[in-house]
């Protein structure tokens, strides 16, 4: 795998503009950087229905020594609803290690174009606390393309390091939409998921919230965060992508549920959860949460949560998610 050292984190309002720029169509899939061993590429033309998954660049991109802005570290605590204890949020390295991401995607020989991208899941491995002033080394890595029933799903992992342990990790599976790429179903052993692994169905809740989201929430995260996405900033700047209004940024929401459940989580765990409807802005919501044997996992009784977001009547789920305790 390539992998290439920053001395500084990519600016994303460029990387955004890079973004809006056509990619070149008609390379054929498994050609070009990051192609396979021979034998797994295939003529097909891209877009083609029924032709292999596009062969996405394997690259690493490592940024060290980054210590948190303490100003934006607690927008972002203030706008997610976190506790301003001294410690990281969860969900912060995310916003890191984003435009470490975005630069791997916007690359020229990406197979996808970014702007349309679908956030399917997320998965976070929080392996220790982490003080808010301890300078991490992030590496942030795009893995292989897998058929999905709607298109075409692949993952970017990210993880955080300090003095060569690895604290924090994630995985975000997004979908680029399209003909179903080969045969499979998406769902296959190391397929990116759609589902939340292990995110059942909650029966009776054991708490309960009523969230009222403003027309603006969008703009004040990607104002905290630097995800400046158009589909979440303004219904002019979301009509283009086929939402009349402006949507939710997806890791807000999972990061509202985590700041819900902070004083109840475990010191070590993974959360994974999986995006399921956008969130119209302006929105009132529900989220609920159960504890885990309750919701019919009791290997993760201890700690473990199964938790949603749906729309105020209960009948669209937006969000499902499931924590699991980590070590012993």
């Amino acid at each position: 795998m390539e992998t290439r050292e920053l001395d500084r984190a990519p600016r994303l309002l460029p990387l955004y503009a890079r973004a809006v720029v056509p990619k070149r169509r008609g390379r054929p899939y498994g050609t070009g950087a990051g192609a396979g061993a021979a034998g797994e590429t295939g003529p097909a033309a891209a877009g083609e229905a029924g032709a292999g998954p596009p062969a996405v660049p394997q690259r690493r991109l490592v940024l060290r020594d980054v210590r948190p802005d303490p100003a934006r570290l607690r927008r972002y605590a203030a706008v997610c609803g976190f506790p301003d204890d001294g410690r990281l949020p969860v969900t912060y390295p995310h916003v890191v290690a984003f435009p470490l991401a975005m630069s791997l995607m916007t690359a020229r020989d990406f197979p996808f174009p970014l702007l349309g991208l679908v956030h399917l899941a997320n998965r976070v491995e929080h392996l220790r606390p982490v003080d808010a002033g301890e300078r991490l080394t992030y590496v942030v890595a795009t893995g292989r393309a897998r058929p999905h029933p709607k298109g075409t799903a692949f993952p970017v992992a990210a993880h955080a390091r300090l003095r060569g342990e690895t604290v924090w990790r994630s995985t975000s599976t997004y979908l680029s939409r399209g003909p179903r790429t080969g045969t499979g179903s998406g769902t296959g052993t190391g397929e990116p998921p759609a589902e939340a692994p292990g995110a059942p169905e909650l029966t009776a809740a054991a708490r309960e919230e009523s969230w009222r989201l403003p027309g603006s929430l969008g703009r004040s995260y990607a104002a905290a965060s630097g995800d400046r996405n158009p589909i979440h900033l303004h219904p002019l700047t979301a009509r283009p992508f086929g939402f009349r209004r402006a949507i939710a940024h997806g890791m807000w929401t999972k990061a509202h549920c985590l700041a819900a459940l902070a004083a109840d989580l475990p010191a070590a765990y993974a959360v994974e959860v999986s995006f399921r409807a956008p969130v119209l802005l302006p929105a009132a919501v529900r989220f609920r949460a159960e504890r885990a044997e309750r919701a019919g996992q009791p290997e993760h009784a201890a700690g473990g949560w199964a938790f949603d977001v749906r729309g105020a009547d209960g009948d669209r789920a937006h969000l499902r998610g499931a924590v699991s305790p980590l070590g012993g």
